[in-house]
């Protein structure tokens, strides 16, 4: 914070050196760069490491400005706070876009406004969070949310489970696809649930990552195994002291899922992953649903490539199968492509055997009291809803090929 100005103390003038925050007795306005919203300090200090007030600030100076700022986010991480009338803003942190998404729902729909307030106190000293409103017809109202990677995913989870005791249920994490319609015009979608009509569709883009992995010699030929099965494309193996160094182009979906869990298995622990952002390729991706008793279920909705697809649709659906409580009716969980169904499993149903009071007698008595069950049973499929528990969300984490 650099203030070049003259201030008036007691009636007498004092001139602030460059790089010094002088703080008049009678309060002194500032300005946030980034909203350009005036504030009047009300103190300044330095941190001892306990909070001491001073008169003023320094260059070097660990301190603090105490100006009534009401707003979580009025004073981002690397903002410039200078006096109104300047213009100048020094750079600040370079802005960090998330890679990875995924919505966030407490299991309490009463937590809904605690959940908000946790993420915006997060917010404030993790500037690569972000997160708006989502509702899904499943699970209720929450936050779609962007981070880092899947490890930070978990962190922003945790800590909102330990310091605020809010209970989450989180979706399958995305990441950004660039969609190209039929007259030209791009757009980025993180949501499958948001995917336009295919029909629209002229490209899908993914996000590729340059991914370098060092392995030992010994377990080389696991980790290009394991690369290839990931849709990954060889730019270059090199020798680097005892071990050796792959660089692949890997699709960010894939890595973001179990990728190095998988790397770390096949290696024994002993492999490393650095990866960065690259480019968006077209690719062949497509959108995968799932439907209970013929109903969508959107936050189980996830993109896979083409490719993949049938396989991916018959361990997810035999994933839900096991995890989807049995109702007083079947339940039919369906994998599907647009209107293509790829697989199916159904749920069983509780039976209740309505012919144990009869001793004997015709048959069409029996008949007739089973023809009633399967009528009520047939009603029940149509007004009752079905249960989707948090296990069913992580069955899509553990589809794997």
């Amino acid at each position: 914070m650099i203030l070049e100005d003259f201030v008036k103390e007691n009636q007498k003038v004092v001139v602030a050196k460059p790089g010094t925050f002088i703080y008049p007795l009678g309060g002194q306005k500032v300005k946030i760069s980034s909203n350009n919203q005036i504030h009047t300090v009300e103190k300044i200090g330095v941190f001892t490491p306990k909070p001491e007030d001073r008169k003023s600030l320094s260059k070097g100076d660990v301190g603090f400005i105490c100006a009534g700022v009401r707003e979580v986010r009025g004073a981002p991480v690397g903002d410039t706070i200078c006096l109104p009338k300047d213009t100048k803003i020094l750079p600040g942190f370079k802005k960090i876009n998330p890679q990875v998404f995924a919505a966030l729902y407490p299991l309490d729909s009463g937590e809904f406004e605690s959940f908000r307030e946790s993420l915006e106190k997060l917010a404030i000293n993790d500037a690569a969070l972000s997160f708006h409103p989502e509702q899904s017809q499943a699970l209720g109202s929450g936050f779609r949310c962007g981070f880092l990677g899947t490890l930070h995913m978990e962190i922003v989870i945790e800590r909102i489970k330990r310091e605020y005791g809010i209970e989450l249920l989180a979706t399958a994490p995305t990441v950004v696809y660039e969609i190209e319609n039929k007259g030209g015009e791009i757009e980025e979608v993180e949501n499958p649930s948001k995917f336009p009509d295919p029909a629209s569709i002229e490209k899908i883009r993914e996000p590729i990552a340059k991914a370098t992995v060092l392995t030992p010699e010994t377990y080389v030929g696991n980790v290009i195994e394991l690369c290839v099965e990931k849709r990954g494309v060889q730019k270059s193996l090199r020798y680097v002291g005892g071990q050796i160094e792959l660089v692949y182009d890997l699709p960010m979906n894939e890595i973001i899922l179990d990728f190095f869990d998988r790397l770390k298995s096949t290696s024994k622990g002993y492999a490393s992953l650095d990866y960065d952002f690259d480019r968006f390729q077209e690719s062949q991706m497509v959108k995968m649903d799932i439907l209970l008793n013929g109903e969508k279920v959107d936050a189980l909705s996830s993109m896979v490539h083409k490719s993949q697809s049938d396989f991916k649709g018959r361990q997810l659906v035999k994933s839900l199968r096991e995890v989807i409580p049995r109702q007083m009716y079947d339940v039919a969980i369906q994998a599907a492509i647009g209107g293509k169904i790829l697989a199916r499993e159904t749920v069983k149903a509780f039976r209740k055997d309505v012919t144990a009071k009869l001793y004997g007698g015709d048959v069409t008595r029996k008949k007739k009291l089973l023809e009633k069950q399967k009528a009520g049973k047939k009603k029940m499929r149509h007004i009752g809803k079905v249960e989707v528990p948090q296990e069913a969300f992580l069955s899509v984490l553990k589809v794997n090929k």
